[in-house]
Formats: C-alpha cells, sequence, structure tokens
C-alpha cells in the first residue's frame, strides 16, 4: 500500500491489498481454507478475492489489541483528539475513492453513498471531541474523613460486528469513539462489505498514523469467528448492528460465558410513517419517497408502514404513486438514479417471497416492475391491514404497504403495534399535535414532518422493545465506551464496630 505518494493529479494513490486482513497492525494472508468472494451487486463482477481468518488469527487480534490498549488508555487527550482530526483530513482527501467503494460493494446509488460518507466524517469530528469530555466525578461521603472519586476509564478492547447496508458509517460510529476513548477494537465486517464496513477503514487509520494493534479487522467465515468474536475472553464490550435474530444470539453469548460482557445492539425496525389529516401532503409524498426508497429500503430506519387517516387516504396514495413512478431505477453510479440493486440473492429471494406473500393475504399491488438480476424496482400495495406479513416484518427492500387509519387514534394504535420499536415518523401541520402523537410512540426516535432515517452524531440513536439495546453517538456512546471506577480515600482513621 502506497500512502504517501501522490498521483499525477495530486491525489493519493488508491488503496490496494484489500485480499488481506488487518491483524496487530500487518497486513497478512487469512490462514481458513474458505474464501470471501467480494462482488458487485449489480454488475456481478468479483470486486476481491480474501482468504479468510481462522480462530487463531482472530486470537491474535485480541491479543494485540489488549497489549495496544494499555499504552493508549495513558495517552493525552490531545493526542487522540489529534488522530481522530487526521482520519478527517484523510477523509477528505479519499472522498470520491471512498464513495466510489460504497457504490460499487454494498450497491448504494451515489446519492445513498454521498449521505453515508457525510454521516462516517460527522461521527469521526464529534468522537475528536470525546477525549476532552470524559470527567470524573467528587461525591459527598457520611463517613466521617472520607472522600469518594468517580473516574470514568476507558472499557478495555470492543469487539464490534458491523452490517453490510451502511457499512462504512455504522461501522465508523462504533471505532471511532471507542478508539477516541482509549479503547482497541477487534472489528468482523459483514461478509457483504468486508471493505467498506472494514478493511478500508483500517487503511484510513493506518494512514492517519493510528498505533499499532489498536484496530485490527478480521475477516471471516461465521461459522469459523462468529461466535468466538463475542465468547472470547478479552473483549468487555460486544458493538453489534444487524437483524433482531442474531442480535438476540450475540447477546445470550455475550452473558452465558464464563464472562459477562456490556453490549450495545442495534437492531431491526419496522418505523410507521404516520400521516395524519391536517398534513402537508404534497411534503409527506415527497418525504415518503425518499424515506423509502433510499438504498433500496435496505435501511433499519427506512421507512416500513405508510399509515394514512382515512379522510385523506386516496388523495395521498394517487399522489404517492404518480411521484414513485419518476424515480430512476437501474446503475447505482449514475447521478440521477434513486433506487439501485438488492445487495445479495438472498435478500432477493426474501423479497420475491414477501411480494408472493403480501398478494396472497389480500394487499392489492398498484405498482411493480420487472425484476433485473438483482434490481427490484419499487412495490406498492394499498388495501394493507396491520395484520399482514408487510406490516407485520421489517421488509428491508423497495416494497411498501400503505394502511388506512380511521382517525388519529387509530393511526397512534396502528403505529404501536409491533414488536419493534427504532425509528418513526408523523406528518401534520399541527405542532402540538404531532409533538404528542410523537410522545405516544414507543419507539427510540421519532420526527415531526420529516422521514424516519435521520441520524446525527450529537444526539441519541437506538431503539426500543426487539429494536435493540443501547445508544449511539454524542453523550450516549461516550458512556457505553467507558465504565465508572469509584475509588474512596478514607483520611483520618476510621471508627470500626469491631
Amino acid at each position: 500500500m502506497s500512502i504517501d505518494t501522490n498521483n499525477q493529479a495530486g491525489h493519493p494513490a488508491a488503496y490496494d491489498g484489500f485480499h488481506l486482513q488487518y491483524i496487530a497492525g500487518e497486513w497478512q494472508s487469512g490462514q481458513d481454507d474458505s474464501v470471501n468472494t467480494n462482488t458487485n451487486p449489480y454488475s456481478g463482477d468479483t470486486l476481491v478475492e480474501i482468504q479468510q481468518a481462522t480462530d487463531s488469527q482472530l486470537d491474535e487480534a485480541y491479543q494485540a489489541a489488549k497489549q495496544a490498549q494499555k499504552q493508549w488508555a495513558k495517552t493525552t487527550p490531545a493526542e487522540r483528539a489529534r488522530l481522530m482530526h487526521h482520519v478527517v483530513s484523510v477523509l477528505d482527501q479519499r472522498q470520491d475513492e471512498i464513495v466510489d467503494w460504497l457504490i460499487k460493494e454494498s450497491g448504494s446509488t451515489r446519492i445513498k453513498a454521498m449521505v453515508e460518507f457525510g454521516s462516517a466524517r460527522a461521527i469521526t469530528l464529534e468522537a475528536a471531541t470525546f477525549p476532552n469530555r470524559v470527567h470524573g466525578e467528587i461525591r459527598p461521603s457520611n463517613t466521617p474523613g472520607k472522600e469518594n472519586f468517580v473516574y470514568r476509564e476507558p472499557v478495555g478492547v470492543v469487539a464490534v460486528i458491523s452490517p453490510w447496508n451502511f457499512p462504512l458509517h455504522l461501522t465508523q460510529r462504533s471505532i471511532a469513539p471507542a478508539l477516541a476513548l482509549g479503547n482497541a477494537v477487534v472489528l468482523k465486517p459483514a461478509s457483504d462489505t468486508p471493505i467498506t464496513g472494514g478493511l478500508l477503514l483500517a487503511k484510513i487509520f493506518e494512514e492517519a498514523g493510528l498505533p499499532k494493534g489498536l484496530l485490527n479487522v478480521v475477516v471471516g467465515a461465521g461459522s469459523e469467528i462468529g461466535d468466538a468474536i463475542v465468547t472470547h475472553d478479552i473483549p468487555s464490550f460486544v458493538s453489534f448492528t444487524g437483524s433482531t435474530s442474531v442480535g438476540k444470539h450475540i447477546g445470550e453469548l455475550a452473558n452465558g460465558g464464563d464472562y459477562l460482557k456490556q453490549v450495545a445492539l442495534e437492531l431491526g425496525g419496522n418505523s410507521p410513517f404516520v400521516v395524519l389529516k391536517d398534513a402537508d401532503i404534497e411534503q409527506a409524498v415527497k418525504a415518503a419517497a425518499f424515506g423509502k426508497f433510499l438504498h433500496q429500503g435496505q435501511i433499519c430506519i427506512a421507512i416500513n408502514r405508510i399509515i394514512v387517516e382515512d379522510e385523506i387516504y386516496d388523495d395521498f396514495v394517487e399522489r404517492f404513486l404518480a411521484h414513485v413512478k419518476t424515480l430512476n431505477v437501474g446503475d447505482p453510479s449514475k447521478q440521477n438514479t434513486a433506487v439501485g440493486p438488492i445487495i445479495n440473492k438472498k435478500q432477493l429471494k426474501s423479497l420475491k417471497e414477501k411480494i408472493a406473500k403480501a398478494q396472497k393475504e389480500g394487499a392489492k399491488m398498484i405498482l411493480s416492475g420487472e425484476i433485473k438480476d438483482q434490481v427490484v424496482p419499487p412495490h406498492i400495495f394499498i388495501e394493507v391491514t396491520r395484520e399482514m406479513d408487510l406490516s407485520r416484518h421489517e421488509v428491508f427492500g423497495p416494497l411498501v404497504g400503505i394502511i388506512r387509519a380511521k382517525d388519529e387514534e387509530d393511526a397512534l394504535s396502528i403505529a404501536n403495534d409491533s414488536m419493534y420499536g427504532l425509528s418513526s415518523a408523523v406528518f401534520t401541520t399541527d405542532m402540538q399535535k404531532g409533538l404528542r402523537f410523537a410522545r405516544g410512540i414507543r419507539a427510540g426516535m421519532t420526527h415531526i414532518n420529516d422521514i424516519s432515517v435521520n441520524d446525527e452524531s450529537n444526539v441519541p440513536f437506538g431503539g426500543e422493545k426487539n429494536s435493540g439495546i443501547g445508544r449511539f453517538n454524542g453523550e450516549w456512546i461516550l458512556e457505553e465506551f467507558t465504565r465508572t471506577h469509584w475509588i474512596s480515600i478514607q483520611n483520618e482513621p476510621r471508627q470500626y464496630p469491631f
């Protein structure tokens, strides 16, 4: 890899060597017999073949992280903040390269890739503030002569398991804060996005000057290292973003072995998008289209259910249908493409099954289109009820059902009728009504007159119910990735009862 040589245009030479693992600060070949063949979901072209890592290489990564973290925790806040600013500089210098990788590896449209790049950059800048925001406390004591000090310290080594849908950002939102707060990281990226979800970030941090061993990226089969990354005795914290079923398994592993571990689990969603009868319908239509079809709906906080009050239901449906028909579908690299490819054939099969089931259950499909390779055009269903599969489960694709609500009370009931509680949205021109309605939704996040797809680096991100445990971003992730340590000093001899 060349990190210092500039090409004739004045840009750094493109990264290479993505067939290797990043362990203990060195790029090395995986030692497992299996190979991860990483492909472009739109063209089907092979991007890279990665020899996968073994359990012993995972252990090597953890041992390196443990040793490196001891010294890293002693560095000054200024040093760790400076490292994060260096990372931001590298991100800026390599923006085009990073965006290109997001398009060709994760199937991101150019619009989505730019959104994701901006989010990853923002959380890195936020993380640069963390070293100087960590503080302890002095608390009074009822014991004469005693002083109580509460220290906040790094948790140690953090295991990060990241997803394929927003791989760059959803990985960076864990590793940047963890490192900024004095921890070390061992990362297992999703098999579909090992580059944008891991190896690319390793190159970026390496170029920024991160000391060896603090960040390790291990690409391996779930059967080989999937459970081991959680059950290994070194990590004290596990950060996972992905499906609810896998998240529950990780939670059990983290608390079922010899070592109890803290977890942050950001899991599935079934985001309701509620349009009340006094809403600006045209604005709600535009928001619904963007919030549903961004990244083909493959976002945990994407709109999953559109719930519209009866009085404006038909008008909304007519306008929504007309607007969605204008969306460009196909090549994600083109600037005006709104809907690109589904990530893999497994997800594609699942979406085809959901389309068939929706029709079997009585939903009326008013918009569809030919599925070409892994590109699924928008599918819109009406006459959808809360009992249907389309309403009950996360879709994770460009399919959406529109549910008719009798009134505001019914709309709220439908919105809350879910095992999930990640994000949500409501449209109304009455802000007090909107706030009242929003507070009635059982979810970690609710947005009034905006889409459910919102994430800002300084506000809490996370869900309720089966959508997860813990919060990311801002002071909330600062608390997740540090531990409190109470230390008392008895300044004068204490009188004991015996």
